[in-house]
């Protein structure tokens, strides 16, 4: 992955990873925003201890995410060859390596500001543009949902024209080429074991 899709990603995650769009009647955007606000006062509550706040975005984090219908994205074709063991296995291990990447650079907030642009809806599926605003720059974040049942879900993220599916996509499906599915998510569960080890 690029260093600017790193860094983008972990100015976005302090929005976009720890949203929970539960609010059915509400379109995407107006979701965003009323979550954007509570993950926001999550992250300022001195009265938490790490424990408890990590325990709350990690809960957070999960609700956020379609992670069944990323997982199929970056898989791609490969979806299809996968069992259904390997489809699940490999779900887990997706959602349990974002999970633990990145709250720790959430934690690292440093009270960026989002901006909302534009929201554009068609069906069942919606992009939400952003901006998130830091001492030096704009970052330009597009996030794509989808609704399933009655809760707007994130299914990719593109950071300044990169998207987070398709960076994946292209990293995963080399490995896959080289090492077979089997090597994929060994590998995964390797990286996984070392950042629970942090």
């Amino acid at each position: 992955m690029s260093k600017t899709l790193r860094t983008g990603i972990l100015v976005l995650l302090i929005s976009l990873l720890l949203t929970s769009f539960s609010a059915a009647t509400a379109g995407p955007m107006d979701s965003l925003k009323v979550t954007v606000d509570e993950v926001m006062q999550v992250l300022k509550a001195s009265e938490l201890d790490q424990d408890l706040k990590r325990e709350k975005l990690s809960t957070t984090i999960r609700g956020a995410f379609d992670f069944a219908s990323m997982a199929q994205r970056i898989l791609a074709r490969n979806w299809k060859k996968a069992s259904p063991q390997e489809r699940q296995q490999f779900t887990a291990l997706l959602s349990a390596l974002m999970e633990k990447s990145y709250i720790g650079n959430i934690e690292a907030y440093t009270d960026e500001k989002v901006a909302f642009v534009k929201e554009r809806i068609k069906k069942n599926n919606a992009a939400i543009d952003t901006l998130i605003l830091t001492d030096s720059k704009e970052i330009p974040v597009s996030y794509r949902m989808l609704l399933r049942d009655g809760d707007w879900k994130v299914y990719d993220v593109i950071v300044e024209s990169v998207s987070f599916v398709n960076s994946y996509r292209s990293s995963y499906g080399e490995i896959i080429k080289k090492n077979g599915m089997t090597g994929l998510l060994a590998k995964m569960e390797e990286k996984l074991t070392q950042l629970q080890e942090q």
